[in-house]
């Protein structure tokens, strides 16, 4: 089970529900980027399927779809998943940074705490997949350590399958 409050010492860390879809819609229309390599684009309705969505074998009760708050205002957005593709692997299915965050060393902050919080809840790996092409994701988990592993396809894209070792 995850702690989401310890997953951040700067940042407010809640659930996010039905509730905050526009508030998670407005922060993926301002990084237009990262749908120009992929299927889905920015609209509610998929939100709230994303916030439900897990992977094979993995209930609810291991997805934790959240927010990371400055003051009251959502900044980040992330879907974790405990135990996936393994019991000692999280897995990022998700990260997305408001604009007005970017290029400061925001989204890799929160990265490292996560990444901090997540090796002593005794996971050993963090796994995600990036959009292949996408320069700007390839560069960012990169940067943050991650090793592409393999490339897979589904449903008609190709992704890096990343990982970082704890």
């Amino acid at each position: 089970m995850i702690e989401t409050a310890k997953l951040s010492s700067q940042f407010k860390v809640r659930a996010l529900s039905t509730n905050d879809a526009d508030a998670v819609l407005a922060i993926c229309k301002e990084n237009p980027l990262f749908y120009n390599y992929c299927s889905m684009k920015p609209v509610r309705e998929d939100i709230i399927k994303d916030m439900q969505i897990t992977p094979p074998g993995i209930g609810l009760k291991d997805k934790y779809y959240i927010g990371f708050y400055k003051d009251e205002t959502l900044i980040a957005v992330m879907d974790l998943i405990d135990g996936y593709p393994d019991a000692q692997t999280a897995y990022i299915g998700f990260f997305m940074l408001c604009k007005a965050m970017q290029g400061q060393g925001v989204g890799s902050g929160i990265i490292n705490e996560v990444l901090s919080y997540l090796k002593t809840a005794g996971k050993t790996a963090v796994r995600l997949a990036i959009n292949r092409g996408n320069p700007q994701s390839t560069h960012f988990w990169k940067k943050n350590g991650f090793t592409v592993i393999k490339e897979v396809e589904k449903e008609g894209e190709m992704f890096l399958v990343a990982q970082k070792e704890l």
